[in-house]
């Protein structure tokens, strides 16, 4: 089996459960982001100890879910299987749980904070405004009673948590002028 097909050529690209759409409108963009996010996740994680990498490796398998939805005609939704390629409130859900669990283990900062301070912490910012772009690009292709949107705006703030917290867990090595 070879790996191109030929058939995106034309400019086109098959959605999932049939069909085929522009690539540049607003379901490959949308989960083209996704996929990118889903990327950047595993660089974060390739870094990231243990117990970080687990909850990564959590959400890589939750974003080709939301890929799943996103990628599917809205004609073939009734085709999805909840929490398998079908976003549910439950996903959305367990992010707010593990973003209140993260939270304990840290004191929130008190000003703005200027991503950096580590290598693991940075990888995780950047994934959280890979996310919030995911987020605006699959405001025009999600359909009304998806929890896509949501689900991104909760995994843009358990990324900023996860930085946060893996910045509490490292000392700075050296003083850094702000200037």
């Amino acid at each position: 089996m070879k790996i191109y097909t030929r058939k995106g050529d034309d400019g086109t690209t098959g959605l999932l459960y049939g069909g085929r759409v522009a690539k540049d409108s607003a379901q490959p963009t949308a989960y083209g982001s996704v996929d990118e996010l889903q990327a950047a996740l595993g660089v974060a994680r390739a870094e990231a100890g243990a117990e970080l990498g687990e909850i990564l490796l959590r959400l890589e398998r939750d974003l080709w879910v939301l890929m799943g939805e996103l990628a599917t005609d809205p004609s073939n939704r009734d085709k999805l299987d909840p929490g398998t390629s079908l976003v549910t409130d439950e996903m959305v859900v367990a992010l707010e749980a593990r973003i209140d669990e993260i939270s304990e283990r840290f004191d929130p900062p008190t000003e703005f904070v200027v991503p950096g301070q580590d290598r693991v912490s940075a990888l995780l910012d950047v994934a959280r405004t890979v996310a919030r772009r995911a987020e605006r690009d699959s405001l025009a292709a999600a359909v009304p009673d998806s929890a896509v949107v949501p689900y991104l705006n909760r995994l843009s703030d358990l990324l900023w948590t996860l930085a946060r917290w893996q910045e509490g867990r490292s000392l700075p090595t050296r003083a850094v002028d702000p200037t």
